[in-house]
């Protein structure tokens, strides 16, 4: 459990500026790939990002390549500070098959603290609600961290899969 309560919120525009910064501390930290930010790390502009978190959570709007997803950030409740950050996909498309319906990260200033741990279970708790049975993440097989994460909250291993040359591993989640 982290020893700080967080809770997930939706992303809005007020929450712009926290997130820049969010965003900025991962790519300070040399990584290029936030996992779980539907593509934050790859759109420069917050607003069109936030659109197509936005029309990717609606059935009415959600991109024809995309399916079903909820984005959150991980806010501590104490100050407010984004966290984490985690998207949950209630379905799995081709593309999907592989990587799953949920990924998430932590900060970098903010590992080690349970955080990774906490968002998965609260991410366990809302796909329930919505009538998931199971959640399947993907993990590299050299991220001990996220592995003991996944195991934590209950996962089991599946299968590997090969991704651009590395293995990687399949859990499935029983909600």
């Amino acid at each position: 459990m982290a020893h700080e309560e967080i809770r997930l919120i939706k992303p809005t525009l007020k929450l712009e500026k926290e997130a820049l910064e969010y965003r900025q501390e991962h790519f300070d930290f040399g990584e290029q790939v936030i996992n779980g930010s539907e593509l934050f790390d790859k759109i420069a502009s917050y607003g069109e990002w936030l659109e197509k978190v936005v029309a990717n959570a609606s059935i009415e709007t959600v991109d024809a390549d995309w399916v079903l997803t909820d984005t959150f950030f991980a806010a501590r409740v104490s100050d407010g500070k984004i966290v984490g950050i985690a998207d949950l996909r209630y379905q799995l498309n081709d593309f999907l098959k592989d990587f799953g319906n949920c990924g998430y990260s932590v900060r970098p200033s903010e590992r080690k603290k349970g955080y990774a741990t906490e968002i998965l279970r609260q991410i366990c708790i809302i796909a329930k609600e919505h009538g998931l049975k199971q959640l399947q993440l993907s993990v590299e097989k050299d991220n001990i961290a996220s592995i003991k994460t996944i195991e934590k909250n209950g996962g089991k291993f599946s299968r590997s899969f090969i991704f651009e040359n590395e293995e990687a591993y399949v859990y499935l989640l029983n909600l």
